[in-house]
């Protein structure tokens, strides 16, 4: 998700295919495949929560609020919000409550000037004032960071405001965006949030390696129980020897006696929000064969219909 060129601009031309992804691209990036002359928008697949979220942007800055980008500096999708929110608005990104708190303790003062610059470098918009442009503030988000963390950014700096200010002047610095989380990652982190309040001996989590929304799903599910993180069900050799991916220290591992040796096992088993059904439907079939006196997935659904 850093965004590495592997084919030089050099050697694009107008009669070449630049596919836009599902995180968007930055403007800088668009301006130069339209200066090559290739059609930026007829290969455009920018999710339409991602253009909410630069829509949202626009409309804050209409309103003269700054905007607080809740999200990894580096992301792909990061960078496009805010090469858009910086146009409209300055813009500052936090990477979670932590840095948000920091952010809220120069907000009220009791943090210098010095201190914001070498905590926040390289994150903020050209000419960021932070004495001047933290008075108004709205907040959004990379899509696919925990819709549940930037909600509780925003009530953060939705309370630093009424500190500041006082509840009677709150609308005058604290902007309502609620409406920008991504459904499908957050319907993803909540189904997960449900799942773990049942009792499990393990999870399976299924994704991409480099996808940040399935990242936060395997660390819901590693809080609470043993979890295996794999990209397909081809990770998962035997009944006793599964492949899987070491997010934290971003290492393959291979794990043996994975599966509880008894009759009945409870399996978590969810997938980021882009993962494709067919293949959290390939991992599924995998267990059940491991499983021959289990019921089939389609006695399942009829039993429960």
């Amino acid at each position: 998700t850093a965004g590495i060129q592997i084919i030089p601009f050099e050697e694009l031309t107008s009669n070449d295919i630049v596919i836009i992804p599902a995180f968007g691209t930055t403007l800088k990036l668009e301006k130069v495949i339209n200066q090559i002359g290739i059609e930026v928008h007829k290969y455009d697949t920018t999710c339409p929560f991602v253009e909410r979220v630069w829509k949202k942007s626009e409309k804050l800055g209409e309103d003269k609020y700054s905007i607080i980008i809740h999200g990894k500096f580096n992301h792909e999708e990061t960078r496009a919000t805010f090469s858009r929110s910086e146009q409209s608005a300055p813009s500052i990104i936090v990477k979670d409550i932590i840095e948000s708190r920091l952010l809220g303790e120069f907000i009220l003062g009791n943090l210098s000037i010095e201190e914001f610059y070498k905590i926040f470098e390289g994150r903020y918009s050209d000419n960021f004032d932070p004495e001047k442009d933290l008075d108004r503030v709205g907040v959004i988000n990379q899509t696919t960071m925990l819709a549940t963390e930037t909600q509780e950014i925003a009530d953060y700096f939705k309370q630093i405001m009424v500190r500041k200010y006082g509840t009677d002047n709150l609308k005058d610095h604290f902007a309502d965006t609620r409406d920008t989380l991504c459904y499908a990652t957050n319907e993803n982190q909540e189904a997960t949030y449900g799942l773990l309040k049942n009792k499990a001996d393990l999870a399976i989590v299924v994704g991409g390696y480099n996808s940040s929304n399935t990242s936060h799903i395997v660390e819901l599910c590693e809080a609470e129980l043993a979890t295996y993180f794999i990209s397909s069900a081809k990770e998962i050799v035997s009944q006793d020897v599964i492949n899987h991916f070491d997010f934290s220290n971003q290492k393959q591992l291979q794990t043996k006696d994975y599966l509880p040796k008894k009759d009945v096992v409870d399996i978590i088993l969810t997938s980021g929000a882009s993962c494709p059904d067919s293949i959290v439907d390939e991992v599924l079939q995998r267990i059940l064969s491991f499983y021959p006196e289990a019921k089939s997935i389609d006695q399942v659904v009829n039993e429960l219909g």
